[in-house]
């Protein structure tokens, strides 16, 4: 699976077209593949996010709040959306590669 976690520094970003740059994670048997990759982006664009994210054959997303147009887009091209996450990064990261992440979770310490 591929993930990309929508950031603000090393946090999941608030809003999903507010980003200032992804993290793209590739996981196999529950194990991240090789180093993930920071993107920064250009500008704030949900469009350009949205074609990043099918450009790139994202499965997973992990933001906080996204537009419904985005969230629709997104899981019309076959894209997992698991939003509302609050939290580092690097915990929600850890527990999507297992599974244990949905929507509406708030991290804690981790």
């Amino acid at each position: 699976m591929r993930i990309l976690l929508v950031l603000q520094g090393d946090w999941i970003a608030p809003r999903f077209d507010l980003a200032t740059e992804v993290l793209l994670a590739i996981i196999h048997k529950g194990k991240v593949e090789g180093k993930p990759r920071e993107i920064l982006l250009s500008r704030l664009s949900g469009e350009e996010l949205c074609g990043l994210i099918v450009k790139k054959d994202v499965t997973h997303v992990i933001c906080g709040g996204i537009e419904e147009g985005h969230y629709q887009y997104l899981t019309w091209k076959g894209v997992d959306v698991i939003d509302q996450v609050i939290g580092k990064a690097r915990y929600a990261l850890r527990l999507a590669k297992t599974g244990q992440l949905v929507c509406g979770t708030v991290i804690g310490k981790g």
